[in-house]
């Protein structure tokens, strides 16, 4: 793979290099005549992933219980390679969860007393419910504003212990501008910042060290090819330094998980390693790897700078088919939206002319990335078109 990658050159991407070179990289999924605009869903893997599994448990066939050694290094990898895609200042700050949701819960079930939260009306079904059911039980206050900067500052006025935003907004790609002033507003306030970053990471640059969010919560499902399950938590060092600990937790989060002793109260591993819980998924650190490398080798600014010129020829492309489409550009992340008051069928009829689209409420969305060709986004423009005068 970085062979592949290095044959690019170091300039801007181009389709025609990418063709060449990247590719090959993927030939079991490009391997057939769809088109795939649902990249802001679930990310295409590399052929990579596959033998990465199998690695995992050839491992599993040949060593058996021995085997933790391996997977436990793998582990360690999967947080490397996330604390350099997300400027972490440490490893351990980066904690690996099954889902973002995981992440939101563990942060919420490790606040003392009921945490009065601040939140917006635009955050992912997940976010959305775990919120709603933890302040249905009783569990937290929740403050419900528009996804902005200024609501929520105002809304801290009246007092928070966490506020919880998206850094892109995953019906509209939206990106919140801000969040790094919204942290200092946060701390001003006594509250703590957690950033959905799920949109984002993989998408543009993002540094969690400048942004000063308390935690970020996110996951390899799209921009970083991992597949379901490998998620993550970043808890920020001065939180981990507070002496902040986890609720929910598990047996490798004790300081020595082998010794089988049992202190009242409980020893922790030091930093991020307490907020681990019981015996992990291992398969999730092995398919993300190959996802991870590839991001990293050809580097997020590339893919960001190749994005922004792929959404603005496909966003000409719809307007000339008599289509308009919202999104794209520097205020925006990866995906274009197309406003369809029968968003679903519209969705269900594109599928029947092979073209792969998702929908969120009345919006269809679309996302090229870096394996999608410009003929391939002209005939989805053209198909699109034809979709919307059938229905």
């Amino acid at each position: 793979m970085k062979e592949a990658i290095a044959a690019l050159g170091p300039g801007p991407l181009t389709e025609a290099g990418l063709a060449k070179h990247v590719f090959p990289l993927f030939s079991r999924v490009l391997d057939t005549d769809r088109i795939y605009l649902e990249n802001h869903s679930l990310g295409r893997c590399l052929d990579q992933t596959a033998d990465d599994l199998q690695e995992a448990c050839s491992l599993w066939q040949s060593k058996l219980g021995d085997a933790w050694e391996n997977w436990i290094a793998e582990r360690q990898c999967y947080r490397a390679r996330l604390a350099r895609l997300i400027g972490a200042a440490r490893t351990d700050c980066v904690v690996p969860k099954t889902s973002a949701g995981q992440g939101l819960r563990t942060v919420l079930n490790a606040m003392p007393g009921t945490p009065r939260v601040i939140s917006t009306s635009s955050e992912f079904d997940s976010i959305d419910l775990i919120l709603r059911q933890y302040a249905a039980r009783g569990r937290i206050q929740v403050t419900w504003v528009e996804p902005d900067v200024p609501a929520v500052a105002e809304a801290l006025t009246r007092g928070a212990d966490l506020v919880v935003v998206s850094q892109v907004l995953f019906m509209t790609s939206r990106i919140v501008h801000g969040v790094d002033r919204l942290a200092e507003l946060c701390h001003a306030a006594g509250a703590k910042l957690l950033v959905d970053a799920y949109h984002a990471i993989g998408v543009f640059p993002v540094d969690v060290t400048a942004m000063d969010a308390d935690f970020v919560i996110s996951a390899s499902y799209k921009y970083l090819r991992g597949g379901p399950g490998a998620g993550f938590l970043y808890i920020a060092p001065a939180v981990l330094e507070s002496g902040f600990l986890p609720l929910d937790t598990g047996w490798f989060a004790k300081a020595d998980h082998f010794a089988f002793e049992r202190p009242d109260p409980p020893r922790f591993a030091p930093g991020g390693d307490a907020f681990l819980e019981s015996t992990p998924p291992i398969f999730t650190w092995y398919q993300a790897r190959a996802g991870q490398e590839f991001t990293l080798a050809i580097g997020v600014d590339r893919l960001r700078a190749y994005s922004l010129e792929q959404t603005a020829r496909f966003k000409r492309y719809l307007a000339d088919a008599g289509v308009t489409a919202e999104g794209g550009g520097p205020n925006y992340g990866a995906f274009l939206t197309i406003q369809a008051p029968d968003a679903r069928d519209l969705a269900r009829r594109l599928a029947d002319r092979g073209v792969d689209v998702d929908s969120r409420g009345q919006l269809v969305r679309l996302c090229p990335d870096c394996l999608t060709t410009d003929q391939e986004m002209q005939r989805a423009a053209l198909s699109i078109s034809l979709a919307r005068a059938a229905r």
